[in-house]
């Protein structure tokens, strides 16, 4: 039997994540340091979500056959909702994607040192001037389009192989649009992980937007899963369903 076990699941998911947040959130960081006293724009902007998008494509190529390569709190609610994924198996996902963040965002401060907490680690933060619901709705939204993006591209109707590709590139665009709000977390993990590094650190971190965050974007991935399942489904889909649990009940 080709299927890997609990642990290896478990540990792609660590080290998925934690890739994720080493190089997507380390570029913030390191692209802060890089320019110096020079303003923040749309090329550094750029430069940040084509990281994030590039590390996402290689996660789904290394990972994907092992754990799924959820690396995303929101992905895998959402895959468990729509019957896609066991919730037996939630739990674990859920503490080794945070882990693996945890561990990414230590590893930052490993390779750009104390300068990286300094700047902010990469949390993601929206300003005093951007209203909560706005904030919410600017991660709900970002989630959204990534976890319906997901569902489509794992489809098993969707074209073969593309999958890696597609999702790091709806990462790289959401990002684009999304950051200038909220930094674009768009995943509870990526969210979580840097905020517990940067107060480990002594660093200042606004916990109360961490529920605004995290509360969007698992709500995002519930209904872009429940969405997704609506819109695909084909009555050949419902009929292989009916006979699917007749056979169950038989058996």
């Amino acid at each position: 039997m080709d299927e890997h076990k609990t642990w290896q699941k478990l540990l792609a998911e660590f080290l998925g994540t934690g890739f994720l947040v080493f190089i997507g959130v380390g570029s913030v960081p390191a692209t802060l340091i890089v320019n110096g006293n020079a303003p923040f724009t749309m090329a550094d902007l750029g430069v940040i979500s084509a990281a994030f998008g590039t590390i996402v494509v290689v996660t789904v190529y290394v990972f994907g056959y092992i754990s799924g390569n959820h690396i995303n709190p929101a992905v895998t609610l959402g895959l468990a909702v729509t019957g896609k994924f066991p919730w037996r198996q939630v739990p674990g996902y859920l503490i080794a994607q945070v882990l693996g963040a945890t561990a990414g965002a230590f590893a930052i401060v490993g390779v750009l040192g104390q300068k990286a907490s300094e700047l902010g680690l990469g949390v993601a933060t929206y300003g005093e001037s951007t209203p909560w619901g706005q904030a919410f709705f600017a991660e709900f939204i970002g989630t959204f389009i990534l976890v319906f993006a997901v569902f489509g591209v794992i489809h098993h109707k969707a074209a073969p192989g593309w999958a890696g590709l597609s999702i790091g590139l709806v990462v790289f665009a959401v990002i684009v649009v999304v950051a200038p709000t909220t930094n674009a977390s768009i995943n509870p993990a990526r969210t979580t992980g840097p905020m517990l590094v940067q107060q480990l650190l002594g660093g200042t971190v606004q916990w109360e937007q961490w529920f605004v965050y995290v509360g969007a974007e698992l709500l995002a991935g519930v209904v872009a899963a429940l969405l997704f399942v609506v819109l695909s489904r084909t009555q050949a889909d419902k009929t292989s369903l009916t006979e699917a649990l007749t056979e169950k009940k038989v058996s």
